[in-house]
């Protein structure tokens, strides 16, 4: 049984590998802090050996980056979710919030793990500082295409943007979904202004 086990993992793809790591990394990096967690812990979870795993991430900083731009597809497959379905552009836009508050009752949440790596490695990697600001761009860029697809000025997705990352900020610190429930209240207020609503 243990023979055909290691044939199997001998035979799998460099991709399948590369994703369990991956998620592996992320699970230990998000939990933990990406310092406190070495490469060897990484390995020994991911059931890779040190050789493949290196073959596949030279090293630490591209294994942080491979796991921030998994981190970017969940995000951006996550807002997608929660606007899918919506037709009201308004509904889409105060969607982004629907999505925080049910990231913030996972269990496992512990705030952004971009704002996370940033404050851990920011100083002293150019290339993950980058990674987070391209998210967080990214994000603003897209509550902006909301926001005029709603019929308002671009300038309101900066506006939720930072409602949204407020939010994130306090309930890493405080717990709860009430910061989600309370920047969704805020964004309303916001969203309605800019529409002309009362």
């Amino acid at each position: 049984m243990a023979g055909r086990w290691d044939v199997a993992k001998a035979t799998e793809t460099s991709e399948h590998v590369r994703e369990r790591v991956v998620a592996t990394a992320d699970a230990l990096f998000y939990a933990r802090g990406i310092n406190a967690v070495g490469m060897d812990e990484v390995r020994t979870a991911a059931g890779v050996s040190l050789k493949r795993l290196y073959a596949e991430f030279p090293g630490k900083e591209q294994l942080v980056l491979a796991v921030l731009a998994s981190r970017h597809r969940q995000w951006e497959d996550g807002l997608a979710q929660a606007a899918s379905g919506l037709d009201d552009p308004r509904q889409r836009l105060l969607a982004v919030f629907d999505f925080l508050e049910v990231w913030f009752r996972d269990d496992t949440f512990r705030g952004c793990g971009f704002i996370n790596a940033f404050g851990e490695l920011g100083a002293t990697s150019p290339a993950v500082a980058a990674a987070a600001r391209e998210h967080k761009q990214s994000f603003q860029d897209h509550v902006a295409r909301l926001a005029v697809e709603a019929g308002a000025d671009e300038s309101l997705g900066a506006q939720l943007a930072l409602l949204a990352e407020g939010a994130q900020t306090t309930a890493a610190i405080a717990g709860g979904v009430d910061a989600a429930v309370q920047a969704r209240r805020a964004a309303e207020i916001l969203v309605d202004a800019a529409l002309g609503r009362r």
